[in-house]
């Protein structure tokens, strides 16, 4: 904040300063301040000496090869802190350096090469030294059919590279997530290393419909529970959890046993990133976290979906996000014409009769669940005038003059304001009321 009345959200690379109306009272939702460990190697190298539900001497111990799955370029996951670390622990255990390989968990995202790998690796040892290669969810050959889930029937392709390493180790970030309920752990391997017909069975109507499928919530939610079964029919399998603060420091770390490594990071995670909001708000300011998430227009609708937890019913959910590669896939342009064409009703009822989702629709279906809730307003300096008609919200040229109008509309003297976007959940409070301007 740089003046009483002048805030930043994270936008692009940088930040994006936010000017409110005097006399407007400002709630900013953001994360307590995090422990930070200043030292991270130290706290990487303790996390490797100390693993969680494993003894320390059997997590590489007789095996001759090792997939490291890493999470794509969406994610600002440190990999630059731990790579290298692990890498040679497996090597100094007697894998191979030939036998390792790190694998990119695009799910159905596109490959990520070149500079952006580079970027991503974050270590030129690795580079060099390493084989890395894409998950690619669609090559039918490069996938092992493990059956299919008990509960809910979903059949279970998994990369052949990980399922058939005597190691298996998944890594990530640990965040709030809008489906899964938190990112990192088994949804490394599903959706990241699943084939697409996986995928697009748990990202189904069905499942993205169901009202456990949010944020921060494991508690019957559809989807984490198929990734469980998932993860249990691969055998051992080994995670490194990270969790960073709102400036991308590392403030934890911890390598274990997938399930019960996650588990804690994910009860360190909830005391910082779930925010308790004791009200709602006509207006409601955010972002879509800055780079990378907000590189595409996919993504940003996380951030809406997030923030309607406090928005009223009726009011304006106003998002910054540079969308600085445009709207995201050609399977997400078309689902989200599908919307224009059809309307949301329209569009959800014919979405519900399918067994398997089109690629990337879902993420148009969870736009329409926070369409459902207020009138979303995008401010973005990415987009082309074509892929600006296809968001289907909203366009806002000035973050200022869309919330004086939206005080205006409503009457009211009050917004909240979201720096870090989908980083951080407010909880809202179901009891809570709203008094819009009719």
């Amino acid at each position: 904040m740089k003046s009483d009345r002048e805030f930043e959200l994270r936008y692009g690379r940088g930040v994006l300063p936010v000017r409110v109306p005097a006399g407007t009272a400002v709630q900013v939702i953001r994360k307590p301040v995090m422990p930070v460990l200043h030292d991270a190697s130290v706290a990487v190298s303790s996390a490797l000496d100390q693993p969680v539900g494993i003894a320390s001497d059997v997590a590489f111990a007789a095996a001759k090869t090792a997939c490291i799955a890493i999470c794509d370029i969406t994610r600002p996951v440190p990999n630059r802190l731990f790579l290298k670390p692990v890498i040679e622990r497996m090597i100094a255990c007697g894998i191979p350096r030939e036998g390792i390989t790190v694998l990119v968990a695009t799910g159905l995202h596109r490959p990520n090469e070149g500079q952006e790998l580079a970027e991503l690796i974050g270590d030129p040892w690795v580079l060099e030294n390493i084989c890395i290669e894409n998950h690619y969810a669609r090559r039918d050959d490069e996938h092992v059919l493990l059956g299919s889930t008990a509960t809910r029937g979903t059949v279970v392709k998994l990369d052949r590279r990980f399922v058939d390493a005597d190691v298996k180790l998944v890594t990530g970030l640990v965040e709030p997530h809008f489906m899964a309920g938190y990112s990192g752990g088994r949804k490394i391997i599903a959706p990241g290393l699943a084939h697409a017909e996986t995928i697009t069975t748990f990202h189904s109507f069905r499942f993205m419909g169901d009202p456990a499928t949010r944020d921060c919530n494991f508690e019957g939610n559809p989807l984490h529970e198929e990734q469980l079964e998932i993860v249990g029919m691969l055998g051992s399998v080994l995670a490194i959890n990270t969790v960073i603060d709102e400036h991308r420091n590392l403030s934890f770390v911890n390598f274990g046993e997938i399930l019960e490594s996650h588990r804690l990071a994910v009860d360190f995670a909830r005391g910082f990133c779930e925010i308790p909001v004791h009200d709602q708000f006509s207006t409601v300011v955010t972002c879509a976290a800055g780079y990378p998430l907000d590189k595409t227009y996919y993504q940003t609708v996380k951030g809406m979906v997030s923030a309607a937890n406090i928005l009223c019913p009726g009011g304006d959910l106003i998002i910054a996000s540079e969308c600085s590669e445009g709207l995201g896939s050609v399977e997400f342009a078309k689902s989200q014409q599908q919307l224009i064409n059809l309307g949301p009703d329209a569009f959800l009822q014919q979405i519900s009769r399918q067994s398997h989702a089109e690629i990337d629709q879902w993420q148009t279906q969870m736009l329409v669940k926070a369409q459902l809730r207020g009138q979303i307003q995008l401010y973005s300096t990415g987009l082309s005038v074509k892929d600006g008609l296809l968001t289907a919200v909203k366009r806002v040229g000035s973050l200022e003059q869309a919330i004086v109008e939206s005080l205006e509309k409503h009457g009211s003297e009050k917004i909240a304001l979201i720096p870090e976007g989908p980083y951080v959940v407010p909880i809202g409070d179901a009891t809570s009321t709203c008094a819009l301007k009719q």
